[in-house]
């Protein structure tokens, strides 16, 4: 096996034995291998030890590693997990299968109305901003239920979750905390009849705490591929 498959291995046990100690099944949660600033030939090693969901911060890189796996498309699920500007939404309505960070109303409505008639919906995750960071993007959790429901009236969308990224806390109940007011937020939008299905959350550092408070997609780069590449000068 590979560095990345036994990495990949290595993610699924924390994975299943955080979903042990909090009594769910680890069925329930999703691995979305975050790739961003690794080349193609990364993701095409993680495919290989089974790995189907990439997720990209950064529009164009993710762009180029669609093309350049065009091979493994059939195979692969892409997921555009960075800040998304308003000129970058038309080749991620084209191109991406999910977006974890609408937050706000301008830029779902441009996904919607720029998704080809003839691909599935694109799935979208609005992003919350649960501590409050001033430099974070994600729609405050008080405005959280009148952008779902904005949000999943639109055509060529389906609203599937919220996604969170807290900020860095430094052990286990911390971090759970923080999890915690995200799974607060998505349970208040279900219970309002918004069938929403997945909370994007938790990374290589706080993913058991994540799993422990609910989380049903967890987001790891760096227990998987390592230390951030350098790109080229």
């Amino acid at each position: 096996m590979t560095m990345i498959g036994d990495d990949l291995q290595q993610v699924r046990a924390r994975i299943d034995q955080a979903c042990a100690q909090a009594g769910r099944d680890p069925a329930a949660v999703r691995l979305l291998a975050v790739s961003k600033t690794f080349g193609p030939e990364a993701v095409r090693e993680a495919h290989a030890a089974g790995q189907a969901a990439f997720g990209e911060n950064y529009v164009q890189e993710g762009l180029d590693k669609i093309a350049a796996l065009a091979d493994l498309r059939a195979g692969l699920e892409w997921h555009c997990i960075g800040p998304l500007q308003s000129n970058k939404t038309r080749p991620v309505a084209e191109q991406f299968d999910w977006v974890h960070s609408i937050d706000r109303l301008k830029i779902a409505e441009r996904l919607s109305a720029q998704r080809p008639a003839h691909l599935p919906p694109l799935q979208v995750c609005l992003q919350v901003n649960v501590d409050g960071g001033a430099n974070k993007s994600g729609v405050p959790p008080e405005e959280a239920l009148a952008l779902a429901r904005a949000v999943a009236a639109l055509p060529q969308l389906q609203l599937r979750g919220l996604m969170a990224i807290p900020e860095p806390a430094p052990d286990f109940a911390a971090q759970r905390a923080l999890c915690l007011r995200a799974h607060a937020v998505f349970e208040a939008i279900r219970a309002e009849g918004i069938a929403l299905d997945t909370l994007s959350l938790g990374m290589s550092g706080d993913l058991e705490a994540a799993v422990s408070a609910g989380s049903t997609m967890v987001r790891v780069g760096t227990a998987i591929f390592g230390g951030r590449a350098r790109k080229p000068a």
